[in-house]
């Protein structure tokens, strides 16, 4: 009896070991549920729009809803979801968070009449922003292009009047005149359509600048470029056309700082900021002024023929007299003619080096016996 009694108990023991084993725990079941219903903007059932549960593991179930805009997800383990509806486009998902135990059911029901009605002022005021900017934008944009398009056509004007006949001009530059008041007018209404804070303002007043600089308004293209450069202050450009109006009008040690700042900003173009202020005095008779910018250019870029070219043209305007016995002899500043030599080495046969070569004999009439030894390349013995 005793032997029986102890089998018996071990038995109990197995069966009671095994049953803990093959058991799963309350955790480890899958039978949580989500349910909803859906209704849209209009309190109408919302059919057929998807809808996400994502548990606190990142595991994702789909789904949609039904004709009555009902939903469910099922098998759901216990723990803790993300219930995103998937909203039309460029809407982003809607979430709502739930926990979900074994055996339960979990409901999340959404009106989104109620929503908007419940966000109310706040959304409104939201909305009515978006259309204001997407106004103004578009206003912007068309301005711009109007402003872009009146452009063209002054660009085109200033062509024909550096072209035209004496008793062409007038009227040409009437029409300059006009365009560039057109273009002026589109370009400042682009600017109130964008408003103080938009990124793309310094453009508008760039455009503007330049409206005022085809047709040689020297202090209202000046004005212009330097709001462009408030509104923007790193882009070189805007300091190069500054410095070109600048230079335009005589303001020199103005326009050299702005020429200078470009450079800062663009070292790569360093050379070309301080051609084109050399230019720009070149162009406005102020040809001593431009030998100095020159200069720079001609040391940063050895070899622009355009710049030795102008650099020797300038020098010459520095040329000094001196008298000898009855005859007074021209002394020509040091580098005019290795400027010249320089313009014909690099531009032979081309625009700049023909210039030069018109240029040196103009310094042979103006003094005969001239020393041109630089012009004379040395024979190999």
């Amino acid at each position: 009896m005793k032997r029986f009694h102890q089998s018996w108990v071990l038995a109990i023991l197995v069966v009671a070991a095994l049953t803990s084993v093959l058991t799963p725990s309350a955790a480890a079941q899958a039978d949580g549920v989500i349910r909803g219903q859906i209704m849209d903007i209009a309190g109408k059932p919302w059919a057929d729009l998807p809808v996400q549960a994502i548990s606190d593991q990142g595991v994702k179930q789909e789904t949609k809803t039904d004709k009555d805009g009902n939903y469910m997800f099922r098998n759901l383990r216990a723990g803790v979801y993300v219930v995103n509806v998937i909203l039309p486009a460029p809407n982003p998902p809607y979430p709502s968070n739930c926990r979900v135990t074994s055996g339960s059911e979990a409901r999340i029901d959404l009106n989104f009449k109620d929503i908007a009605s419940k966000q109310g002022a706040e959304y409104q005021e939201v909305q009515k922003k978006n259309e204001e900017a997407k106004t103004k934008f578009e206003g912007l944009k068309q301005h711009f292009a109007a402003g872009n398009t009146i452009l063209d056509q002054e660009r085109a004007v200033k062509a024909d009047l550096q072209k035209a006949t004496p008793d062409q001009r007038d009227p040409l530059k009437q029409k300059l005149t006009s365009l560039s008041d057109q273009a002026a007018t589109e370009f400042k209404a682009a600017q109130q359509a964008a408003g103080e804070k938009d990124p793309n303002l310094h453009l508008v007043f760039a455009k503007l600048g330049e409206a005022y600089d085809i047709a040689g308004r020297n202090e209202e293209a000046a004005q212009a470029y330097q709001q462009a450069i408030t509104a923007k202050p790193d882009v070189p450009g805007y300091y190069n056309n500054l410095g070109n109006v600048l230079a335009r009008a005589g303001k020199i040690e103005e326009g050299k700082a702005a020429y200078a700042k470009s450079a800062e900003l663009d070292p790569a173009n360093a050379a070309t900021a301080w051609r084109n202020f050399g230019i720009s005095l070149y162009n406005a008779n102020r040809l001593g002024d431009a030998v100095e910018p020159l200069q720079k250019s001609a040391e940063l870029d050895p070899k622009n023929a355009q710049t030795w070219y102008l650099l020797g043209a300038s020098l010459v305007y520095k040329m000094t007299v001196k008298k000898v016995g009855d005859k007074e002899v021209p002394e020509f500043a040091p580098g005019t003619i290795e400027a010249y030599q320089k313009a014909i080495d690099l531009d032979p046969n081309g625009p700049w080096g023909q210039q030069a070569k018109q240029g040196l004999e103009q310094l042979q009439m103006m003094a005969p016996g001239i020393d041109l030894k630089v012009n004379v390349k040395k024979k190999k013995s």
